[in-house]
């Protein structure tokens, strides 16, 4: 069981991105490409060399391969419920971040690496980013741990119940700072337009534009991976503990499929934000956090 929710998050990955394109196309009146057109693209360029350019050393080329490994050991701690993934132990929350923060470090570091200052720039920005998302995850995930007296995704998620009009509140929120959280660590829309070539704007697009072939299948790849894992953090929520795997897999699913949707829905209605404007949005997340927080310290009475 515990590999379940591993391979229904590799599934979601498959049609994530396509949905998300999709999405954008309806809502533009576009007929646009067909849901598995990411996934052709990233197959084409598996099937491509890598060219390296003589500035750059072997941290280049393994960086796409660590960033890709990171993604995958992340996604195998994510439970399915009150099933624990491949790997769970005390604290495994503080780990997953960190894993994740070990390709992102390794994909900087290559950016950094081929001596351009372009790349350079999107580095520093990437880096600005993730920086300040990482206060809202700990808060987060810190809180539902001091609800439920679990320091494990699987327990916390396990162990958490919604019952009160409070705990719904919390709930919601919860699943806003992921979905934002996601948008950001993927660098999409309002934070960066992954299509534009615009040098004043561009962030996570900059880093890799020295990257080719099998390594940029496999950037590419990973992020539709990473979309599909915050999904499934996601679906966490909304899987009572105990269900049956009739009831709990369309729910993972239905999530799966409404959060591609939104997410088409931000990147169609919202413009990118202005540079100097992103940090103060990005450092919002935190201020919701801390709602959550205070939700969690009213729920158990210890604020009266």
């Amino acid at each position: 069981m515990a590999i379940l929710n591993f391979i229904l998050i590799v599934a979601s990955s498959l049609f994530f991105t396509g949905i998300v394109i999709r999405t954008k196309s309806i809502l533009s009146g576009r007929k646009g490409p067909g849901i598995f057109q990411p996934l052709k693209d990233v197959w084409r360029l598996f099937r491509k060399g890598a060219v390296y350019s003589e500035t750059t050393s072997f941290v280049f080329q393994v960086a796409p391969s660590i960033y890709f490994a990171s993604v995958l050991m992340a996604i195998a701690m994510i439970p399915f419920g009150s099933q624990p993934g491949l790997i769970s132990f005390k604290g495994d929350f503080v780990f997953f971040a960190y894993v994740l923060a070990l390709g992102k470090f390794f994909t900087i570091i290559a950016a950094l690496d081929t001596g351009s200052s372009f790349e350079g720039m999107g580095a520093s920005r990437e880096a600005l980013y993730s920086m300040l998302v990482e206060p809202a995850f700990f808060i987060l995930m810190g809180s539902f741990a001091l609800l439920t007296g679990q320091t494990s995704f699987q327990e916390i998620f396990g162990s958490l119940h919604f019952g009160t009009y409070i705990s719904y509140a919390v709930g919601v929120l919860a699943a806003f700072v992921i979905t934002i959280i996601a948008l950001v660590e993927n660098s999409r829309m309002p934070i960066d337009d992954p299509k534009t070539h615009l040098e004043l704007t561009m962030v996570h697009e900059v880093m890799i534009l020295d990257n080719s072939g099998f390594d940029l299948g496999l950037l590419m790849y990973a992020t539709n991976l990473k979309f599909a894992m915050y999904g499934a953090l996601v679906a966490n929520f909304f899987l009572t503990p105990g269900s049956e795997l009739y009831f709990s897999i369309p729910i993972f699913i239905v999530t799966q499929l409404l959060f591609a949707i939104v997410v088409g829905i931000i990147e169609s209605f919202m413009a990118r934000f202005r540079m100097n404007h992103n940090p103060q949005y990005i450092f919002t997340l935190t201020s919701i956090s801390l709602l959550i927080f205070l939700g969690v310290l009213l729920i158990l009475g210890k604020i009266v």
